[in-house]
């Protein structure tokens, strides 16, 4: 497998979600690791804005070639922007997975994104699952 990205500045999940906080509000997106094992990504279900999500709730779907697998939200919020983009040119993911986000979630509960891993300790938890 081709080396990973594993950026710094994000936060990981055990689920392969990344989330980039800014203020109250974070990004959310699925790990270099995710995408690749997923294959060519064709279609992202997502969820409606203003849905509100508890941490480690299934909120859409993410099909690939070879799969279809749930997404979860890794903390608790209300989603207040979804990617758009990503209904038509669901690839963009593949391509760039760390700017291609699937949400925005405004979060209350800044514990839980303390409990995610940081790219340090992703990096070994995905190194133990090979």
């Amino acid at each position: 497998m081709a080396e990973l990205k594993i950026p710094e500045g994000y936060k990981y999940s055990e689920k392969h979600e990344w989330v980039k906080v800014e203020g109250d509000t974070l990004f959310l997106g699925i790990t270099d690791y995710a995408q690749s094992n997923l294959g060519d990504i064709v279609f992202i279900e997502l969820p409606e804005v203003d849905r509100e999500l508890e941490a480690e709730e299934s909120f859409g779907t993410i099909e690939s070639v070879k799969a279809v697998d749930d997404l979860y939200a890794p903390v608790s919020g209300t989603v207040v922007a979804v990617n758009s983009d990503l209904d038509t040119e669901p690839a963009k993911v593949n391509e760039d997975c760390y700017s291609a986000w699937i949400l925005k979630l405004k979060y209350d509960k800044p514990e839980e994104v303390d409990k995610l891993m940081d790219a340090g300790a992703y990096g070994k938890f995905v190194a133990s699952l090979d």
